[in-house]
This record gives structure tokens, sequence and C-alpha cells, in this order.
């Protein structure tokens, strides 16, 4: 099985043979907003083309990463060690509001 920081390099070899954008972020962005929007047309629609869609976005971050020089596993790992410590509350909404710490 291939590593996430495998991966990363794949997506950028495969749009630099393909001619693809390696280097606008802003239009990386641009593109993965559009996925997303797209994914959630197919799940809104039940259309059988959701998980195909959710890979794409997973690609465009992939790429982003990569162009972008950062080691999209090594920060996924930090980001879900500080979410397991954070805390939440139901606000009078009930919505659940992160409990910001005192300093």
């Amino acid at each position: 099985m291939k590593t996430l920081k495998e991966l990363q390099k794949e997506v950028l070899e495969n749009k630099k043979k393909h001619g693809f954008n390696t280097t606008d972020i802003h239009k990386e962005f641009c593109f993965l907003y559009g996925e997303v929007a797209e994914a959630f047309d197919a799940y809104h629609k039940k259309k059988t083309s959701f998980p195909e869609e959710l890979a794409d976005i997973a690609i465009f971050l992939l790429g982003i990463s990569e162009i972008s020089g950062i080691d999209l596993y090594e920060e996924i790992i930090k980001k879900m060690e500080i979410n397991s410590k954070r805390r939440y509350v139901l606000n009078s909404s009930g919505v659940l509001e992160k409990v910001q710490k005192k300093t």
C-alpha cells in the first residue's frame, strides 16, 4: 500500500504529465471548491458518483499539499491530536461550540 506522501508525489507527477497547473495555489483552491460542490451535489442527489467525487477532493488536497511542500500525513496526525484534546459544549441553540482555554 502506498503512503500518503507517495500519493502526494504521484498526484503532482500526474499533473505535470498532463500539463495541469502545478504552481498557482489560488487556482487549485478554486478547483478544490468545485470538487467539493460536485461531491455535495452527488451526495444530495444520491448519485453513484459520490465516492469518486470524494476521491477528487482528496486528490486536490494531496496536490495542494505537495505543491506547497507540506507533508499532509504529518499535519493530519498533529491536528487529530489537537482535536482529541478539545472540549465542546452545547450552546443555547443546541449547537456544539469549542470551549476556549483560559489564558
